[in-house]
């Protein structure tokens, strides 16, 4: 920074100065010459750029805190207002008006000045500046006119339609998927102007719809030919060089459990109960680090891509499958590299000594849960003499997995046990079945296994005080939980204490209260939502949901990046004994950049997998329009109610779709009440629907309660007309001289832009992949454990 920069700066800072204009700062720092004004104004151009000083609109500069405004991204919404989330930790978003919105789109990083009437829960403001675009590629669905046509963006959170000039059409026609680059960005007067750059196919063609959502979220599908070429150059046998300096622990009885369909096996296990009474338990994790080397080619690709996303039918892989379904997969009866943490493990479930260090095995089988499941609750006996080598320790494994399981219930974790759904597509990757999938004694033992090497690995790096990644997941807001533990008083449920310094027993103590219980699903579901989401940091803030110190992602180097840089780190810090100024300095500058990368990343491929299954389940409702069901209420909004099928399909009763009576939605109850007949739904209640309406394009399924009058069927307002011949060019026309300014309002049903009522009443939740946790979707992610799922 330059001296001028810094006196500019340290002015606008003092306590006791106001915004200044231009002529201000000049005076204020002594400047009296032609160059000294010119590079003054050079200098407040940066600093504005780079968000540090804000220009209002009386053309005054300051910092952002004595503007009033702050810098953050913006969430749009379908309705046409949105949200800015301040990029600085501990500030509530702010919510823009649809005519506040300053141009800005959804994704966008901008610059918002909070309206100085604001009070309450609620602060309103207004975008004075787009710092940064989101994205300037967008997937969407084309519409032809004559000699032109427009893109209506998948995302409807996108907040404005694209116009497709003469020339920039790449041959499309009606109904094309589409990929377009934009040109022009939207102002008051136009919507944006943009380019197809690629045809995915016909939005009714095979595979075209996940297709779709991989290019939406901006997720690459092949490497590029120089990281094929790296892996090809990868041995696929393990040589006498590579054993080297490793414990030999091929002799050790060793086995793999993962889905049937998995094949990028990255764990193994193995237990030995020991005279003492102690267990030894070993998880060996494939050494992903020995054949990606930090800054190589594959290195660079991998942390690009930062985790492998799967998406019903298919996966798109951290790094190319020739390393992990070859190499770094722990196949069965072949050598394999692994980093492995062994753990003797007290009868009450404390780890008492622990050794972290390198080896190479040869597991003795490629066990599925299913079959791990069948041996041990259902004694199969023709699997039990199948394996009955193995079968000794597999009820070692399940006297263990329950003593750890118990001491971690003893210290307070949360443990959501929340459906799971498997789509099951044909061969055209359209849904044929929604299934359950069940956590069995199978999935949980694997799942204790991987907890305790986590812990144990973070542990053991944190107290030596050296850079490393960690896997956080930070207590709840107090307002969240105040408004969590206002919605559980429906329900006949109190709970004492104050919500800055809640403990996670207390949220756990309120789960096994309504355990068996009709409510059990809605209260763990809205206890999820009051949650902090989970994440990556260069700090041990330990994880609030497990109720843990310490704990961090060791289990899965083949899948996440994350991994891959605590494998790095181990081999650095323990193994070569590299503790030097010069390498902690190096990860202590790149663990934060690190860190926002990979959690950003593993963002967007929840996103993708949630837009996924949603338009898979939409896909499998299509044809079910007349059938009756049974679900439970999920969730009350002012505009409905989203009910939930036993296969975890959910669809909005509207609000107009309640026929029977005039229904009043009450906040602080979460309840819809009828106004004559006193009827009343709350969350939790099991009712019978009829499947009224299906738009797979959107994602969207819309029930109506059986014992209530059908609706009549509306007219359908405020969607874009039919314009033929002669009128078409007069709309053109209208819309300006290259036909930018149309802004469709969207196809209406009921009187509502279909799916801008679908917003939900607060963030989703679910359960992450293997080797994490069931808190590790907290809040706005919807993560899938992948047991059986892998490919």
């Amino acid at each position: 920074m330059s001296n001028l920069e810094q006196r500019t700066l340290a002015l606008l800072t003092e306590p006791e100065i106001k915004p200044l204009t231009v002529a201000e700062i000049e005076e204020n720092l002594g400047l009296t010459e032609a160059d000294d004004f010119r590079d003054l104004v050079k200098v407040l151009v940066k600093l504005e750029e780079a968000g540090t000083i804000v220009r209002g609109s009386n053309d005054k500069y300051g910092t952002p805190e004595r503007m009033n405004t702050f810098q953050g991204r913006f969430i749009g919404h379908a309705k046409g207002f949105g949200f800015v989330a301040p990029e600085e930790a501990g500030l509530d978003d702010v919510f823009i008006p649809p005519t506040m919105k300053g141009g800005a789109l959804n994704g966008d990083t901008v610059i918002v000045k909070v309206s100085s009437d604001s009070t309450g829960e609620r602060r309103e403001g207004q975008i004075i500046e787009v710092v940064e675009r989101g994205t300037s590629r967008i997937v969407g669905e084309f519409q032809a006119n004559k000699n032109f046509g427009f893109v209506l963006p998948d995302d409807k959170r996108f907040g404005t339609d694209i116009f497709i000039g003469q020339g920039h059409t790449l041959g499309a026609v009606d109904g094309h998927k589409v990929v377009v680059e934009i040109t022009k960005w939207p102002d008051e007067k136009r919507s944006a102007s943009g380019m197809i750059t690629q045809i995915l196919g016909h939005k009714n063609d095979p595979g075209v719809d996940i297709l779709s959502i991989i290019h939406k979220h901006n997720i690459d599908v092949e490497f590029p030919e120089e990281v094929v070429e790296a892996a090809q150059q990868v041995p696929d046998e393990i040589s006498d060089e590579d054993r080297v300096g490793r414990r030999d622990c091929r002799e050790d009885m060793v086995v793999t459990i993962d889905g049937e369909s998995a094949k990028d096996l990255d764990d193994a296990v193995g237990v030995v109960k020991l005279d003492n009474g102690n267990y030894k338990l070993t998880v060996h994790i494939a050494d992903v680090s020995y054949y990606v080397t930090l800054d190589s080619i594959l290195d660079k690709e991998a942390y690009e891509r930062a985790t492998s996303v799967y998406l019903t039918d298919r996966v798109i892989p951290m790094i190319p499958h020739r390393l992990s379904n070859g190499i770094c997969s722990l196949n069965p009866q072949v050598d394999r590299l692994v980093l492995s943490c062994e753990m003797i493990i007290s009868p009450e479930g404390k780890v008492v000594e622990h050794d972290i260090f390198q080896s190479v095995i040869r597991t003795n089988e490629r066990m599925t849960y299913s079959d791990v499941y069948k041996i041990l609750e259902h004694k199969d006996e023709a699997l039990i003499e199948r394996y009955k080598e193995l079968v000794p320790m597999f009820e070692t494994m399940k006297e263990l997995s329950t003593i750890l399981r118990n001491r971690r219930d003893a210290r307070g974790a949360v443990d959501f046990d929340l459906k799971e759904s498997q789509v099951v597509v044909d061969e055209n990757g359209w849904p044929v079945d929604i299934v359950v999938r069940e956590r069995t004694i199978a999935e949980k033992m694997i799942e204790d296994f991987m907890l305790a090497a986590n812990e144990t690995v973070a542990e053991h790096v944190c107290k030596m005080e050296l850079p490393f990644i960690y896997r956080i997941h930070e207590d709840p807001s107090p307002e969240r939980l105040q408004r969590f533990f206002e919605f559980i008083t429906n329900f006949g449920i109190t709970v004492k204490g104050a919500t800055d310094s809640i403990d996670p027993s207390a949220l756990q103590g309120i789960l096994k209260s309504v355990e068996g219980k009709p409510e059990y699903p809605v209260i763990s579901t809205m206890m999820l939502r009051s949650m902090q989401q989970a994440k990556y940091s260069p700090e041990c803030l330990g994880h609030f949901g497990l109720a843990a110190p310490y704990y961090t992602h060791f289990t899965s180097p083949i899948r996440r990046y994350p991994d891959l840089i605590v494998h790095r780190l181990i081999r650095t810090y323990l193994i070569e004994g590299d503790k030097s100024p010069k390498t902690t300095s190096y990860w202590g500058a790149h663990m934060d950049e690190i860190s926002t990368h990979t959690s950003s990343r593993e963002r967007r491929a929840i996103d993708a997998e949630r837009d996924t299954e949603a338009i898979k389940k939409a896909q499998y409702m299509a044809d079910k329009v007349g059938q009756e069901f049974e679900g439970i209420v999920g969730s009350v909004t002012n505009f409905g109610m989203f009910i939930e099928l036993d296969n975890t399909i959910e669809g909005l009763v509207h609000i107009s779709n309640l026929t029977d009576d005039y229904y009043n939605f009450d906040e602080s109850s979460m309840t819809m009440r009828g106004e004559r007949t006193a009827r009343q739904f709350r969350i939790g209640d099991r009712v019978k629907i009829k499947v009224f309406n299906v738009n797979v394009d959107e994602a969207a399924v819309d029930f109506i309660i059986t014992d209530m009058p059908e609706p009549q069927p509306r007219r359908r307002t405020g969607g874009p007309r039919v314009i033929k011949g002669k009128d078409k060019d007069k709309e053109f026309k209208r819309g300006g001289k290259d036909g930018s300014k149309r802004t469709p309002s969207g196809p209406k049903v009921n009187g509502r832009t279909r799916k801008q009522d679908r917003k939900r009443g607060g963030e989703g939740g679910g359960k992450p992949r293997k080797g994490g946790s069931f808190y590790d979707a907290m809040a706005k992610a919807s993560q899938k454990k992948d047991h059986g799922k892998r490919k």
